[in-house]
């Protein structure tokens, strides 16, 4: 009987949570990173490195919107949370960070749930466009030594490149393609398929709908076991606050 990994999921006590911002960097043209700290995050917890959160704001015709976002660090010793924001032309939390300033409040709740990824893995693929950058970010952050991990990443130009640092051994790759052409797969499963994918490698998979699951059919494609394979689409081209959470369950 094969050894496949397992994803432990876990339910967590939600509240709305309202804090005040710290500071606000912009960490790459296309990327602030925003830290809120304040008595009403104790309590909280984040098991995973794609846990989500929902951001509340209010977009420019006054009404109240709320938009997903990842925990990208929790300091639970200074009680500090920090969220990175894809700054792009449409969506009223990107708009929403990019006027923040220290001192203003940060709505958010949850997150629900976590879906923690255990088991023999000795190496770790993560696929993602700017979306998924602060899962990414993460995910390399938190792993060990004794471990390898790869990622490709799509952003705008070299200046959207991030310094991702782990203690793994990290190989990455960044696809530059302009944010208006993040639908079209092909930058990415180009490296994709100059890859070779040694056994016990998880591969994580998060991006718009169309290219995750692009993305995952090719995977499927060549063989690899749909066990090894955690694919979502972090958002939908052309509907607003759309996701796809898993395809795990597809064919």
């Amino acid at each position: 009987m094969s050894i496949t990994p397992n994803i432990r999921r876990m339910r967590h006590e939600t509240r709305r949570r309202r804090l005040t911002i710290q500071s606000v960097e912009r960490i790459t043209p296309h990327m602030p990173r925003i830290t809120a700290e304040g008595p009403e995050l104790e309590g909280f917890f984040s098991a995973s490195p794609d846990d989500h959160i929902k951001i509340f704001v209010t977009d420019a015709q006054g009404q109240s919107a709320m938009r997903d976002y990842t925990p990208r660090h929790y300091d639970a010793e200074n009680g500090r949370l920090t969220v990175d924001f894809f700054d792009h032309e449409a969506g009223p939390a990107s708009e929403w960070a990019r006027k923040a300033q220290v001192g203003d409040s940060l709505e958010l709740g949850g997150p629900r749930g976590s879906q923690v990824i255990e088991g023999p893995i000795v190496h770790w693929l993560l696929i993602g466009d700017e979306s998924a950058l602060p899962s990414i970010g993460r995910r390399v952050e938190e792993l060990s030594a004794d471990v390898g991990a790869t990622v490709i990443a799509a952003v705008p130009d070299a200046a959207d490149e991030q310094a991702l640092t782990s203690q793994a051994a990290l190989q990455t790759h960044w696809v530059h393609r302009p944010a208006a052409q993040a639908t079209d797969a092909a930058p990415l499963l180009a490296v994709l398929e100059g890859l070779d994918i040694a056994p016990q490698t998880f591969i994580w998979i998060a991006a718009e709908a169309g290219v995750a699951r692009a993305l995952r059919e090719a995977l499927l494609a060549r063989g690899i076991d749909k066990a090894w394979i955690k694919a979502a689409g972090y958002w939908v081209a052309g509907q607003a606050d759309a996701a796809v959470k898993s395809f795990e369950d597809a064919a």
